[in-house]
């Protein structure tokens, strides 16, 4: 199973080209902080390059900007080229099947023109993720 599922914020703005076969091809990186402290105290962040296709290209390329959060899922894909050098290259990617926009324009705004230490220093929003209290298994929803 190759199944990948982040959320994360826009690095840069994203970067979208049309192939010589006329489809779209849109490319970002999302910054993905790690669940866990390191020995230092301070949270590890994962730069993930993320690729999309078609019409899931043409709306990421309208409308996200760097500092966007977005949620998404795909799969990793490794690709290889050959360089100018003659060398073989290895890139490795997210295919993003589905991409959720998870800020509101008037936010990436705001995010964008902040400093990366107040970026990193505030917490992620949970405020839908309070429990279920069923009465009886009756109300159970399965």
């Amino acid at each position: 199973m190759n199944k990948v599922i982040l959320i994360g914020n826009l690095t840069k703005d994203p970067e979208s080209f049309v192939s010589s076969s006329n489809i779209m091809r849109c490319s970002f990186t999302v910054a993905v902080n790690r669940p866990y402290m390191s020995g230092d105290g301070t949270r590890q962040t994962d730069f993930l390059p993320v690729v999309c296709w078609r019409k899931q290209a043409e709306i990421c390329a309208k409308h996200l900007k760097k500092g966007s959060r977005v949620g998404l899922c795909g799969s990793v894909q490794t690709r290889t080229y050959d360089a100018q050098d003659g060398s073989k290259r290895y890139v490795t990617e997210i295919v993003a099947d589905e991409v959720q926009f998870l800020s509101s324009r008037s936010e990436d705004s705001r995010e964008a023109q902040e400093l990366p230490e107040v970026q990193a220093s505030r917490k992620p929003r949970i405020e839908d993720a309070r429990p279920v209290d069923f009465q009886d298994d009756d109300d159970l929803p399965f």
